[in-house]
């Protein structure tokens, strides 16, 4: 059995791991930490919850143990995507750092730019930070990467989701050439690959598992619901009590406004329930994850905010609530449990409409995924056919192929009304209408020749179409000119003109 003692790791860095309660490295902590220690660059992929944050943290605090920081220059930077991966990466230097003197510093939106400047100012060994916010004190003068010795991107398939990349190059471009970069994540898409490769030397590359597959300690199940909201909710509240063994569970929805939704309506059932999603400000988001954590709340509705990385160990099951868009994004919500080689179940609620995302995500993960139950296409009856038909923006009168559905005609249902219909006169009184069923239109070679435009001194003024009340019947002849009516002013008597003899 491997231990930590053989991975080249200094006295000290084994001592914090070994009060921290663990023995032996995982698979990619194992395989990583020796190469990091060389100073070479690394590319690692392996499933969420298999150690990757160790991977890279316990060799930096080792290498970490020679030198001082200077003020404003950083030695080691790590970039992550979001807030709470970006906080709890500092938590695990604060929990491996006990027998060091590691100064870290945090750089994230949601926080006084003052206290982030104060911390700056005396000098940071690890500086964890956000893109956003770390380019922010870059153009305001108040740092320097001159120093950095050691580049970490982490989660950067999440990175990419996110708009990241132009932000991860031009960042990669302010530090020296020279330095260690290090890059972890789960998946890895193309346009990663293309920026390995483009800012990283003759990295190694770690694989534990295959990309984007799932853990086998999670069990993954479907099951159908009808396509409304109400329908999807009921079935959440049914998977929530007929749980086996739920300790506490993840509730992941695709948009904010669902979030809010789902909370309140399972806090409404009564359930001890919270939320969280990008909306929040930051003392909320880690105020609920501490809940969380501490087990004051046993359910936590989230966005994807909370997929990426969140090292919440023993969570017992994941509910998809929304099939995600992004077959990546299912990866990493279920890889929320069965972490540290613990079981967890992943259930995920499917209606008609998401037939083409659960297809991506299962030639992703290279596996079908069985069904609780009914699948969709049986149990949703009518729904199933609607929803199946529907395009990819909902469209419910299509089908796969993307033709309309023909309409039955029905005899006893009125003709619709047409443009042609649409156009009377406003003036006529309703007894005048026709209130029975009017006669289909002739055809285009039966009906009958038009008139001959009269000549320009013949034609009658045309009346407005939307006027209220037509100043002429038109079943009555046409008036020439003014007709028998003279207006007034033509009547006035008229002055003679005086010569001007």
């Amino acid at each position: 059995m491997m231990s930590f003692d053989t991975l080249g790791l200094s006295e000290k860095v084994i001592a914090a791991v070994a009060a921290a309660g663990y023995t032996e490295p995982t698979p990619i902590q194992a395989q990583a930490i020796p190469v990091v220690l060389e100073n070479r660059d690394v590319v690692g992929i392996a499933q969420t919850g298999t150690g990757k944050t160790a991977s890279f943290v316990l060799p930096m605090m080792t290498k970490l143990e020679q030198g001082r920081a200077r003020a404003r220059m950083p030695r080691t930077l790590i970039l992550e995507p979001t807030r709470e991966l970006a906080a709890q990466v500092e938590e695990n230097f604060n929990k491996y750092s006990l027998n060091q003197r590691l100064t870290v510093a945090l750089l994230i939106g949601g926080v006084s730019f003052d206290d982030q400047n104060k911390k700056l100012d005396r000098g940071v060994d690890v500086l964890i930070a956000t893109p956003g916010r770390l380019l922010d004190h870059f153009e305001r003068g108040r740092l320097l990467l001159t120093g950095v010795e050691i580049l970490v991107i982490d989660e950067a398939d999440r990175m990419l989701d996110m708009g990241f990349i132009p932000d991860i190059e031009r960042i990669c471009k302010m530090i020296p050439p020279s330095r260690q970069t290090l890059m972890f994540s789960a998946t890895m898409p193309n346009e990663i690959e293309r920026l390995a490769n483009t800012f990283l030397r003759d990295p190694a590359r770690i694989s534990v598992a295959k990309a984007s597959s799932t853990a086998t300690t999670v069990t993954q199940r479907l099951i159908a619901s009808g396509s409304e909201a109400h329908d999807k909710r009921d079935v959440l509240r049914g998977l929530i009590r007929g749980a086996v063994d739920l300790k506490n569970a993840i509730i992941f929805c695709n948009r904010k406004r669902d979030v809010q939704i789902v909370y309140k309506s399972l806090e409404k059932h009564g359930f001890s329930v919270g939320a969280l999603h990008g909306d929040m400000d930051q003392r909320a988001r880690m105020l609920m994850l501490d809940g969380f954590r501490g087990d004051k709340i046993k359910i936590l509705v989230a966005s994807d905010v909370a997929a990426r990385g969140l090292d919440i160990p023993d969570v017992s099951h994941v509910f998809n609530f929304d099939v995600p868009i992004h077959s990546e994004d299912y990866v990493h919500r279920i890889g929320r449990t069965g972490r540290a080689g613990r079981t967890g179940t992943a259930v995920t609620i499917v209606t008609s409409a998401d037939s083409k995302y659960l297809g991506a995500i299962e030639k992703l993960i290279n596996q079908s995924i069985e069904w609780m139950g009914e699948p969709v296409s049986a149990s949703t009856g009518s729904g199933h056919r609607d929803g199946f038909q529907r395009g990819a923006k909902g469209n419910k009168s299509r089908h796969p192929g993307g033709n309309p559905e023909p309409r039955r005609a029905d005899p006893a249902a009125p003709s619709r009304v047409t443009n042609e219909e649409r156009r009377e006169p406003r003036g006529e009184k309703p007894a005048q209408r026709d209130s029975q069923t009017r006669p289909a239109p002739q055809p285009k070679q039966d009906r009958p020749p038009q008139r001959e435009r009269p000549a320009y001194g013949d034609r009658q003024p045309s009346h407005d179409r939307g006027s209220a009340s037509p100043r002429h019947d038109r079943h009555e002849p046409d008036v020439i000119g003014l007709g028998d009516h003279v207006p007034a002013f033509l009547l006035r008597p008229t002055r003679p003109i005086r010569s001007a003899s």
